[in-house]
């Protein structure tokens, strides 16, 4: 397929561009600085762009079959992750034919009891409010989106680890194993943003994952 990905050069996003490439398909990297990203590949092409200027985001996504966004905001700009909700889609609607939208979102509003968010419970980190309330806005935007949209929040803990290929999957609920821990290697869930892509299960709808 050919994707068009964005936040490519952070922690999730390195994995998903390596995971892509590995599988074959061909990946547009959309960067702020190109340098920034080492991977390389006859599939790969970077091009300059941001997704924080709207108006240059409906020419990087043309031609596109999936666009995924690994998007993430410096700290104190939390609110640019509904803004961009929004730009990618008006962008992937406007585009003909227009392409999938695969997000990489957060696990705070996740479900984990009856009308229990993961952000509303006690332990929480207050650290991490806004950014997970940001997410959370957000998937209210694609929500209400006449696109074909899939939002992939993560498992409560997610960090760089091994590529095991085994995870399970919800979808409002947070995934959790019989300890009641929540957790998924960057490896995996890489793996499985590429499998929905390729065989779809989630379309128009919120998706988690966990080991």
């Amino acid at each position: 397929m050919k994707i068009v990905l964005f936040g490519a050069t952070g922690m999730i996003g390195q994995r998903v561009l390596a995971e892509a490439l590995n599988r074959g398909h061909a990946v547009t990297v959309v960067a702020r600085d190109p340098s920034k990203v080492t991977a390389q590949s006859p599939s790969l092409n970077v091009v300059r762009g941001d997704l924080t200027d709207p108006a240059s985001v409906p020419s990087l996504v043309t031609g596109a079959d999936v666009v995924v966004s690994a998007f993430a905001p410096s700290q104190g700009r939390e609110g640019q992750v509904a803004d961009v909700a929004r730009t990618l889609v008006r962008a992937v609607g406007a585009a003909e034919p227009p392409p999938r939208l695969v997000v990489v979102g957060g696990a705070g509003g996740l479900e984990v009891g009856p009308a229990l968010r993961v952000i509303d419970t006690p332990t929480f980190p207050a650290f991490l409010k806004p950014i997970a309330q940001a997410h959370i806005n957000a998937y209210e935007v694609y929500r209400t989106a006449n696109v074909d949209w899939t939002f992939f929040a993560p498992a409560a803990l997610i960090q760089p680890g091994q590529r095991t290929g085994r995870y399970r999957t919800g979808r409002d609920q947070l995934v959790v194993d019989d300890a009641g821990n929540s957790s998924i290697s960057a490896e995996d869930y890489a793996v499985a943003l590429l499998d929905e892509i390729e065989k779809p299960q989630f379309r128009r709808s919120r998706m988690t994952a966990a080991n």
